[in-house]
């Protein structure tokens, strides 16, 4: 019997271990799932006899070490930080680690060695990154094959709220780890390239300059960069692409009432607010206002934001219930970003019935024989409950079936890698399919990039 290792049961993790059970019997597999909680471990198991639930410290250097050196391959659902450690432990026990976070510099610096042992170290096997890399490779490739050059390659994700659980103003909800919708953008300037200019865009103006994208079926919506684009040149290919731009999406509307928080300092994360348990939600949003002696919370933050009491801004925010003087921040030494994700926990996260939404778009702009061309792509998948959402199906099953692929030696480069190779994208995108993960393309006339699909 093949032994796996996952560790880390949280919401990504369901569809990755449904997948696994399933294929346990005529795979051979017997899975372990550790984590810090052993009730989060063992509550997908159901009494399965190919699987069991440990408790499983990651800090706790003898009792990680064990669990690895006793499977054969080790999935790490940890956040990206604590990857390093596990490979560490992967790489002298000799065992192979799928991970769907993005490849560290401490990560990168294990390639040489991982692939003296004849190890296969596969990252950015999720959603984003994951399916977007294997996605667009794909076409990519295609393009190159035919003896097409690029001249325009864009790409959107965005973890949406489906259309019948969309109940708030915000047309938003939670479906993937809320810390990091709050603090997103931040740690330096979304950079790009547009028509062969360089582009950066400053954290403080990034939710005031979204592109607009239409697709088909599903509607508008729209988009803001993401921090480093540039860097996809060259896992891609494409250092003399003309246009390279990465977004994420949401709703129309979004990002304009989103900037409210970036302009008033909630979603900074870099210091603490004393007593910040005990402070109240109207409390809190008092913090980022100028004293005075007689206008209310609500109108200073109406005079602040610039914004009138029916204004479409002032509802969204009422909505979120900030003014109340009941509800307790309730954490201790908590950072501006900390208290803002404590608020819109309340109104975001997703009821048991509510379904989610995956969006993927890319565009691809090609030259063949002196004519230009392009090619849009789309993906569109919906949720079941809150439980098996669409984010865990999409972030799970790309990393369950690279993991089962690696194991059966249909994936054997070695090395620390992402899936942008034919040997793991094409197989991987064809199971894929057979679990609704379908991409839909269209041949449009070459547009090249459209400064009037532009807000800011």
């Amino acid at each position: 019997m093949r032994n796996i290792l996952i560790i880390g049961a949280g919401r990504s993790a369901t569809s990755l271990i449904r997948y696994l059970l399933d294929k346990s019997e005529t795979e051979d597999l017997f899975i372990t799932i550790g984590d810090l909680s052993i009730q989060s471990a063992q509550k997908h198991i159901a009494d399965h006899p190919n699987a069991r639930g440990i408790l499983l410290d990651v800090f706790n250097d003898p009792q990680r070490r064990e669990a690895v050196q006793q499977n054969d391959l080790v999935i790490s659902m940890l956040p990206a930080r604590f990857h390093i450690e596990v490979a560490k432990d992967c790489l002298e026990f000799g065992k192979h680690m799928v991970t769907a976070s993005y490849v560290s510099d401490k990560m990168q610096l294990l390639d040489q060695k991982v692939k003296s042992k004849g190890l296969v170290f596969m990252n950015e096997i999720g959603l984003d990154p994951g399916i977007d890399h294997m996605s667009a490779m794909q076409i990519i490739d295609r393009i190159r094959d035919k003896g097409g050059k690029m001249l325009l390659f864009e790409s959107f994700t965005g973890g949406l709220v489906a259309p019948e659980s969309d109940d708030n103003l915000w047309n938003y909800k939670f479906t993937w780890n809320p810390r990091n919708v709050v603090v997103a953008g931040q740690g330096g300037a979304a950079e790009f390239i547009q028509e062969g200019t360089y582009k950066y865009i400053p954290y403080h103006r990034l939710f005031r300059r979204t592109e607009f994208l239409e697709v088909e079926g599903h509607g508008r919506f729209e988009a803001y960069a993401n921090r480093n684009s540039l860097k996809y040149r060259k896992v891609y290919g494409l250092e003399d692409v003309l246009t390279l731009y990465r977004g994420t999406i949401r709703r129309i509307g979004f990002s304009k009432a989103w900037n409210m928080f970036v302009q008033l300092g909630m979603t900074d994360d870099s210091y603490t607010i004393p007593d910040s348990e005990n402070m109240s939600y109207r409390d809190f949003v008092n913090l980022f206002l100028p004293y005075s002696p007689t206008d209310s919370v609500e109108l200073k933050l109406r005079h602040n934001l610039k914004i009138d009491q029916d204004d479409l801004m002032w509802g969204k925010l009422l909505d979120l219930d900030i003014f109340n003087t009941e509800k307790k921040i309730g954490i201790k030494d908590a950072t501006p970003a900390q208290g803002l994700q404590k608020i819109l926990e309340d109104k975001w996260t997703l009821q048991p019935s509510d379904k989610d939404m995956i969006v993927m778009y890319h565009k691809f702009g090609y030259e063949l024989n002196g004519k230009k061309y392009q090619i849009d792509s789309n993906m569109v998948i919906k949720g079941e409950d809150q439980t098996h959402t669409a984010m865990a199906k999409t972030v799970g099953l790309p990393v369950a079936i690279a993991a089962l692929k690696i194991l059966n030696e249909e994936i054997t480069n070695p090395g620390v890698q992402v899936p942008i190779t034919k040997e793991v994208y094409e197989p991987i995108l064809k199971e894929l399919e057979d679990h609704g993960v379908v991409f839909n393309e269209s041949e449009v006339p070459y547009l090249g990039y459209n400064p009037h699909n532009v807000v800011g």
